[in-house]
């Protein structure tokens, strides 16, 4: 009781996060978890089928298909989405203007303000065969014929991955470049004494005491491979539809447009379970307890 009236604010003041949890993530995933034992339908009876709805996405072809599209793509978004932000990162720490570095983390960030659809719009209007500035570079500067980019199977999980890298670019560099703002100074300060060069200091001072911030940027995009959706929905069409339909999108399919509520729930638990695998596999890899 004592501990009750101390804290007693502090606990009434946690009673709208906890309830906003409870129903807006808890109850639905319980939910979910029921309607994936069962035959679901809008209106009528919902007998229960035990494993059916597993047995039935395991032996769909087009969920091993949409498998292999998300970790192709969310592979590639993990590699690029961290490593081009890092790089970007330890390049503007060098930069000796501050007015430029401002500049140019006010633009990288711009990107990651937008929604996919303004996102989407704009990259299918620069990628356009007809009108597109990108195949008006090839044709004019380099004599190459215009590129169907978003119907062409060959560039279509190219276009995914950059294109979610280049989103999601400045708000990761800001995480980076904060990690080598809290860099102790007298670091670089006793490795210029001892006669240490640019690269060096690099090499055996910064990304040393980056690695913590590393593992929790690389942590924090793993938990995002298995559900990738926003940028598939605004650019799929059924030419490339084969090579970036994932998970989500196959969830979304039979749910939505299906109504297949019974798959559409298994199919996300699949997500959920894969998903859980992966972060505990790559917080082991990189002892991440060790932050």
């Amino acid at each position: 009781m004592r501990l009750l009236k101390k804290y007693g604010a502090l606990y009434v003041m946690m009673v709208p996060v906890i309830a906003y949890f409870l129903v807006f993530a808890y109850y639905p995933l319980v939910k979910g978890l029921q309607t994936s034992f069962q035959d679901y339908k809008l209106m009528g009876d919902r007998p229960y089928v035990g494993f059916a709805n597993y047995k039935e996405v395991l032996h769909d072809s087009l969920f091993w298909e949409a498998m292999v599209n998300t970790l192709v793509i969310g592979g590639g978004i993990l590699l690029f989405g961290f490593i081009s932000p890092l790089v970007i990162a330890l390049s503007l720490n060098e930069v000796l203007r501050t007015w430029f570095k401002k500049m140019a983390q006010m633009i990288l960030y711009v990107p990651h303000l937008l929604s996919w659809v303004v996102v989407g719009g704009i990259w299918i209007f620069m990628l356009s065969p007809d009108s597109g500035i990108v195949n008006m570079i090839l044709v004019h500067l380099f004599h190459r014929t215009p590129i169907n980019f978003l119907a062409d199977s060959g560039y279509a999980r190219w276009i995914m991955i950059l294109l979610s890298t280049w989103k999601e670019m400045g708000y990761t560099c800001i995480l980076f470049l904060a990690g080598i703002v809290s860099i102790n100074p007298s670091l670089y300060e006793a490795a210029r004494m001892d006669g240490a060069t640019r690269w060096q200091q690099l090499t055996y001072v910064t990304l040393p005491q980056l690695n913590n911030t590393m593992k929790v940027v690389f942590l924090l995009n793993t938990l995002g491979i298995l559900r990738i959706f926003d940028q598939v929905f605004i650019l799929r069409n059924p030419t490339i539809a084969s090579k970036v339909d994932v998970l989500m999108m196959y969830t979304f399919q039979k749910g939505i447009l299906e109504i297949k509520l019974g798959p559409a729930a298994a199919a996300s638990f699949f997500v959920l379970v894969l998903t859980l695998a992966l972060t505990l596999v790559v917080r082991r890899m990189t002892r991440f307890d060790e932050v």
